[in-house]
Formats: C-alpha cells, structure tokens, sequence
C-alpha cells in the first residue's frame, strides 16, 4: 500500500513540474526581438495567439507588418515557426528556433540566401500578454 501511495505521490510531483515547464513556456502574447545581421542591430515584433489548440501569430518589421507565421508549433520549451522576409526585392523564409523562459526567449533564425545557410542568434522579451 505504501509503495502504491508513494508512486501516486511521485507521478502527482511531475505532473505538476510538468505543468510549471508548460506555464514558463508560454509562447501567447506580443514580444519585441532583437537580433544582429551584418553587425547591424534590428528588431522585429513577434506576435503569438491561441486559437482552441492552435498557435497562430504574425511577425512585422520596420518595413514589413503582419507577415502571418507557417506552422507554428510549441514543444518541450521551444516554439517553432516560420516567417517570409520580404525586402530589395527579395523574399526569404526564416526558420526560426526559439527557447522561451517565462518572459523572454533566445533562440535563431536560419536563412538561405543566395544558396547559402545564414544563421543568425535572436532574444526577446514579451511587452504583453494577448488573449
């Protein structure tokens, strides 16, 4: 009987760690990146919504708003997406690997440019929650 309530114990304290990992990895809301390309400082705004079990969300840049996210997806602490960057004529998908801790994130974007992998390191912290 012991061992029996032991274990449910167990099981009970990872379920609750489980879902204090869920809560710190909270993707929903607005957040203000950052990031360097090229030794030049940019920002862009990441915004993240639920609609029932779905994330949907949008990324805008100074010349650039509301470019819709592909298959944004959250799992073990990490938020997934993609974006399409579009400027000088260009038009480039950024894959983007984010790791969230409670109100900021780091993580990267991946590019190819030219036929070439760009990568680049991006943090962000949330200015609001989005319901």
């Amino acid at each position: 009987m012991k061992a029996i309530l032991s274990t449910a114990l167990f099981l009970g304290a990872c379920g609750l760690a489980v879902a204090a990992d869920d809560k710190a990895a909270d993707p929903v809301g607005k957040w203000k990146c950052e990031y360097e390309i090229g030794e030049q400082k940019r920002t862009s705004t990441l915004e993240v919504k639920k609609e029932g079990d779905k994330l949907v969300g949008t990324m805008s840049w100074a010349d650039q708003k509301d470019e819709k996210l592909k298959d944004p997806k959250l799992k073990d602490g990490k938020l997934t997406f993609s974006a399409v960057r579009k400027f000088a004529g260009n038009t480039i998908a950024i894959d983007y690997t984010l790791t969230i801790d409670g109100d900021t994130f780091k993580g990267k974007g991946e590019a190819d440019f030219g036929g070439q992998k760009q990568e680049f390191e991006i943090e962000g912290k949330r200015e609001k929650k989005v319901e």
